[in-house]
Order: C-alpha cells, then sequence, then structure tokens
C-alpha cells in the first residue's frame, strides 16, 4: 500500500470516528448530597477542590473544548468514568459515616502524596496545580472533616 493511500485511510477513520460521540448525560442527584453543599467546607477548601477535583469527581465536569474530538474525547471520558467511581463528590452526601471517612481518608493520602490531581490534568489546568502549602491544608481539612449536616448518611 503507497503511502498516500493509507494516510487517506487514516485520514477517513479520523472523520469517521467523529460520529463516536461520548455521554455527556448528568444523572439525577439531590444536589444537597454534595459535597460542597452537606460539608460546607470554607471557601478556600473549596475553591481547592472544584479547582483541581471537581472536573473529575463530580457531576459538574467542565468538558473543554478538545473533549469534542475522538479519540481524545474517549481517553477524556474514561479517566471521568473512573475518577466518578472512585470518589464522587456530588453523592458523598450519600455515605455512611464510616464509608465517608474512609473515601476522605483516601483522598486526603492521594491529595498529599501528589497522586492527585493528575498530572495530565494540570497540564491543561493550571488552576487544578496544587503547591505544597495547598496540598498540606486540603489533607488536612480531609483528614479532620466532621459532618455538620444531617444529609450525610441519608439514604
Amino acid at each position: 500500500m503507497n503511502r498516500k493511500r493509507l494516510l487517506l485511510i487514516l485520514l477517513a477513520v479520523l472523520v469517521l470516528i467523529q460520529f463516536i460521540r461520548i455521554d455527556r448525560s448528568i444523572p439525577e442527584t439531590d444536589p444537597k448530597q454534595d459535597f460542597a453543599y452537606a460539608a460546607r467546607p470554607p471557601a478556600e477548601v473549596l475553591t481547592l477542590i472544584r479547582d483541581a477535583c471537581y472536573d473529575c469527581h463530580s457531576y459538574e465536569t467542565k468538558y473543554p473544548w478538545y473533549s469534542q474530538v475522538a479519540p481524545v474525547s474517549w481517553w477524556l471520558k474514561g479517566h471521568i468514568n473512573e475518577g466518578r467511581e472512585h470518589f464522587n463528590f456530588s453523592t458523598l452526601g450519600i455515605l455512611d459515616p464510616h464509608d465517608l471517612d474512609g473515601a476522605l481518608e483516601s483522598a486526603a493520602e492521594v491529595v498529599r502524596e501528589g497522586e492527585m490531581p493528575l498530572r495530565s490534568y494540570t497540564w491543561a489546568h493550571p488552576e487544578a496545580r496544587l503547591s505544597d502549602e495547598q496540598r498540606a491544608l486540603l489533607a488536612y481539612w480531609l483528614d479532620h472533616f466532621e459532618p455538620v449536616s444531617s444529609s450525610y448518611g441519608v439514604k
């Protein structure tokens, strides 16, 4: 196969895969079960969480323009699905206190260790880059969170 024909086939495949769209639907949830509402973290902590975590770990994802382009869109959606599966700020309020404590402890650890936010995310989202001080504040707050709302643990 000559090079020109191979490039035309590749171009055709790239055009055709643009018709395979990612699912951007948002499941119906109770806004009172969202971490921001139920936990009422300090403004500085909430800003850090929203900037560094909510795109992949909540139903409040803001899809960038490049999420419209396959196969990048598939890769992003895979990360979002995995992030929500492991930890979802939009549904933390339904967890019982023991599970919530474990989830927040795990979140604090990955933030403290620099595993989150992912480096690939911070390349395109500089607001999500956490300084050592911001990491320490966020990890400390997640480690020492005490529910202030009766919505935690209500199924």
